[in-house]
């Protein structure tokens, strides 16, 4: 009964140091997601886009189609949103955020955009890890 007892509470210390972690990397994630919101709101794409692993291996799936690399997903958002106003006022509404691992999660939300040219939204799953100890998104599939 002894040794029961002793493994029981040792499974508990290590699954509640593995949901601290977990709680610790979601916030972190959720932490840049709301500076991301706050720099789109700001008209400040290059700030929106640090949230980003800036690397030509970043994946960005959008309604038209596959792009590779921050530099080019940067650009894409110049051209989509040339100023604040068509930028509009961007909302994120996250529905569900699993750690994957120590180094991996995945993201899955609702972006909205109040504008006077008209309101946008969709949905978003978004693929990061942690590189160079800091959360990225590696991949983003927004529609």
């Amino acid at each position: 009964m002894k040794q029961f007892f002793f493994f029981s509470l040792l499974l508990f210390f290590q699954f509640s140091g593995f949901a601290q972690k977990n709680s610790k990397a979601e916030r972190s994630i959720l932490t840049i997601m709301d500076a991301q919101e706050k720099a789109w709101n700001r008209g400040d794409l290059e700030a929106f886009m640090t949230g980003y692993w800036k690397s030509d291996s970043l994946k960005f799936i959008g309604s038209r189609g596959l792009t590779y690399g921050w530099q080019q997903t940067l650009a894409n958002y110049k051209k989509g949103y040339p100023d604040q106003e068509t930028m509009g006022q961007l909302k994120f509404t996250i529905l569900s955020v699993d750690i994957l691992s120590r180094k991996s999660a995945f993201v899955i939300g609702q972006w909205q955009l109040t504008r006077k040219a008209g309101d946008l939204d969709g949905h978003f799953t978004l693929l990061w890890e942690k590189i160079g100890g800091q959360w990225q998104i590696v991949a983003d599939h927004s529609s």
